[in-house]
């Protein structure tokens, strides 16, 4: 397989996707969701995968948050197709797969990152990681799952907190609050997921598979769809088009509620 954004390898039954937009701190824009959708279906219609590791390129960020300059004009209806798309093309996409994923997450998860980590089937971290959902900084909410699943990993109540204040957590908090299950030093992070990715290899597919789809059978997907709408709202706001232009001038956003 060959990508433009993102790189691909496999070894024995193990697959590695790697975000490989260093520039922009692997930030995803509408093509790597897009390249990243294609890659998982192709590793989980392998039947010789048994597991899919996915990183980001360099030791700064597995992914940084999307791609504002992309967006940051949309409309309402826009602004929903936008989330609709991108959780149907890669979020959901990914929970739902019959394949195991691992996120490995080497430095900054945020936004559009971290919504990304927390679809995977598990995290583990390097002890440089920063995670958050900074999207009211800008003036939206997270469109990518990020107001389902950061409830289900960390409890209601962290969760609000860190939607409301955009604030990022290090990795011992990240830990303790099990948004990952494992930290680690940069050198272990691949070794430590490629062996884990081993053990899981090991088991019988069908039965993993099975049980990816019995543990999602228990969370509502109705939030998800509130999401999206939620999300595309914002679109037409006169805050989100402040905290947008605010954040490509790189100024401090001056937020009226409007």
């Amino acid at each position: 397989m060959e990508f433009n954004n993102i790189l691909t390898e496999k070894e024995e039954h193990i697959a590695v996707i790697t975000i490989n937009r260093p520039s922009k701190l692997n930030a995803l824009n509408r093509e790597t969701i897009s390249e990243l959708h294609t890659a998982f279906k192709e590793f989980d219609q392998d039947t010789d995968i048994r597991a899919i590791i996915i990183t980001g390129s360099g030791s700064k960020a597995f992914v940084a948050g999307a791609d504002i300059s992309e967006f940051a004009h949309f409309s309402k209806e826009e602004g929903a197709l936008l989330a609709a798309k991108g959780q149907e093309v890669l979020f959901d996409f990914i929970e739902q797969l019959s394949t195991p994923v691992i996120a490995a997450i080497n430095g900054f998860a945020l936004g559009g990152g971290l919504e990304l980590a927390m679809a995977c089937h598990f995290r583990i971290a390097t002890d440089n990681a920063r995670m958050g959902l900074p999207e009211v900084t800008l003036g939206v909410i997270p469109g990518y799952g990020g107001t389902q699943r950061l409830p289900q990993l960390v409890g209601k109540g962290r969760a609000m907190e860190m939607i409301m204040t955009g604030d990022m957590i290090g990795i011992e908090q990240a830990h303790l609050w099990g948004l990952v299950n494992h930290m680690v030093a940069q050198e272990e992070l691949l070794p430590l997921c490629k062996k884990i990715a081993g053990r899981i290899a090991k088991n019988s597919p069908k039965a993993i598979a099975t049980a990816i789809g019995v543990v999602n059978a228990g969370f509502n997907r109705e939030g998800y769809k509130a999401e999206i709408d939620g999300f595309g709202a914002s679109f037409g706001t006169a805050d989100f088009k402040e905290g947008t232009t605010a954040f490509l001038e790189k100024r401090k956003p001056e937020f009226k509620g409007e």
